[in-house]
Formats: structure tokens, C-alpha cells, sequence
């Protein structure tokens, strides 16, 4: 009975460590995501040259993000761009998950138009996204583009990112 006291507290202790939380990406781990990201929002447009119009966008919606090692399962997403109706598109994103933390990113592509390309690049987070760098992008499609409203979805929204631990110390 004495020598099965050490195994039994050693199995105790082990259990009762806590692993990762869901969504929580270990520190310096690349993670592969893909998903789906549905917005609505308003698009200001202003007469940039003959037939082409230069606008600013915000947009918000949720995401969601599959993926056996992804980054968690869902974010409410919010992008403003701008566009300057000829070659040019940037802007800036902050997906917030459920528990109000956010990852900021910056993003860049051609005009921003229905099956354009737009990438982004993680720039940091808060909570347990601090410290997140990697990339991402996808292809938008409008649903809906009259008066001044926007719906819109991406397709083939894939990326990855990691957690990079402040120096000197760890996560």
C-alpha cells in the first residue's frame, strides 16, 4: 500500500494540471486556419476621376474559423479600408473573440472589388492574443453593394499565426 501512495498522488497532481485553454495557441507554435467571414457596413464614395470612384469602407461580421489547430472557433470581425478605385486598397482589422480579447491587423490589396485578393498581417493582440504575429488572406465577394450599404463574404479565408512570447520571458 505504501508504494501505490506515490502513484496515486503522482496521477492526482497530473490531472489536475490545466492544459491549454480552447482557442489558446502555445507560445512560438505555428497554427494553420482557414474559415468564413460574413460583413455588413457602409461604403463612402467620392469621384476620384473619370469612372473611378475612391471610397472608405467599415465593415463588421463574424468569423468563423475551422481547422484541427486553428486558433479558436469564432470572432467578431471589423475592417475599415480604403480603396483608391484604381490599384490600391489598406486598411485595418480587429477580430474580437468571446472573451473581448482582439487581434489587430493591417491589410492590403488591389481595388477592392468583388473577387479581388486582400491579405493581412497580424500586427499584435491583447489577452491571450499578445504577442500574435502571421498573415492571412482571402478573396471578397459583394452580396449586396446599393446607396451606400455593403454586405459582403470572404472565400478561402486561410492563414497562420503563432504566439511570440515577450523577451526574457515566458507565456
Amino acid at each position: 500500500m505504501r508504494q501505490l501512495i506515490p502513484v496515486l498522488v503522482a496521477l492526482a497532481a497530473a490531472c489536475g494540471r490545466p492544459g491549454p485553454a480552447p482557442g489558446t495557441v502555445p507560445a512560438g507554435e505555428w497554427r494553420s486556419f482557414e474559415g468564413s467571414w460574413t460583413a455588413a457596413g457602409d461604403r463612402h464614395a467620392v469621384e476620384a476621376g473619370p469612372g473611378q470612384q475612391a471610397s472608405v469602407i467599415d465593415v463588421s461580421g463574424s468569423i468563423f474559423l475551422t481547422g484541427e489547430r486553428g486558433l479558436g472557433v469564432g470572432f467578431q470581425g471589423r475592417a475599415v479600408a480604403y480603396t483608391d478605385g484604381k490599384a490600391v486598397s489598406v486598411g485595418r482589422a480587429v477580430w474580437t473573440d468571446e472573451r473581448g480579447d482582439r487581434i489587430f491587423s493591417e491589410l492590403s490589396g488591389a481595388e477592392l472589388a468583388t473577387g479581388r485578393r486582400i491579405s493581412g498581417r497580424f500586427t499584435g493582440g491583447t489577452g491571450r492574443w499578445t504577442g500574435i504575429e502571421g498573415e492571412y488572406g482571402f478573396e471578397w465577394k459583394y452580396v449586396l453593394d446599393t446607396e451606400g450599404r455593403i454586405q459582403g463574404r470572404v472565400e478561402g479565408l486561410r492563414g497562420r499565426a503563432r504566439i511570440v512570447p515577450p523577451e526574457g520571458g515566458a507565456r
